[in-house]
């Protein structure tokens, strides 16, 4: 849930740079992908980097 929820904030969050930086046209599409992409490999690896630490946790425990 947590994942998800951050996305979305960060969606947001590029969209409205996205808008603040276009100028003229309605998006600067470009940019604000870019900071998306950016925050999903941020999360993704925070997410797998959480996952890999239970994971040795638990296998250290048997």
């Amino acid at each position: 849930m947590r994942f998800a929820l951050t996305l979305a904030f960060f969606a947001g969050l590029s969209f409205a740079v996205g808008l603040l930086m276009s100028g003229e046209e309605f998006c600067d599409w470009g940019v604000a992908g870019g900071l998306f992409a950016l925050a999903v490999a941020g999360e993704s690896l925070r997410f797998w980097l959480k996952r890999s630490r239970a994971k040795n946790r638990q296998s250290s425990e048997i």
